[in-house]
């Protein structure tokens, strides 16, 4: 069975930090590209984030230099730290395994000016 179960949301002040982490199953870590996408109240998903098999990761310009994307597929886990976190950045944050339907739960973020 695929899973995915994102964790690590939570509520920060502006200029904080969080590390979210997204726990898949190895079938499906191992298989695909993952990304990290958000959606904010009213508005539409976007795409946050996405790293290869190989661990090359790319970002939306609105996170670039402050989000970090990695994989650590000894533990079947993929993460992103924010870094400098602005409250335009609150969303419910979830992964995906690129290609497929599996998605997880989702992670509320919340940053507070």
């Amino acid at each position: 069975q695929v899973q995915l179960v994102e964790s690590g949301g939570g509520w920060v002040q502006t200029g904080g930090s969080l590390r979210l982490s997204c726990a898949a199953s190895e079938r499906i870590l191992s298989s695909n590209g993952m990304g990290w996408y958000r959606q904010a109240p009213g508005l539409a998903r976007e795409l946050v984030a996405v790293i290869s098999n190989e661990g090359v990761a790319t970002y939306a310009d609105s996170v670039k230099g402050r989000f970090t994307m990695s994989r650590d597929n000894a533990k079947h886990t993929v993460y992103l730290q924010m870094n400098s976190l602005r409250p335009e950045d609150t969303a419910v944050y979830s992964c995906n395994a690129l290609g497929t339907g599996y998605w997880g739960q989702g992670t509320q973020v919340t940053v507070s000016s």
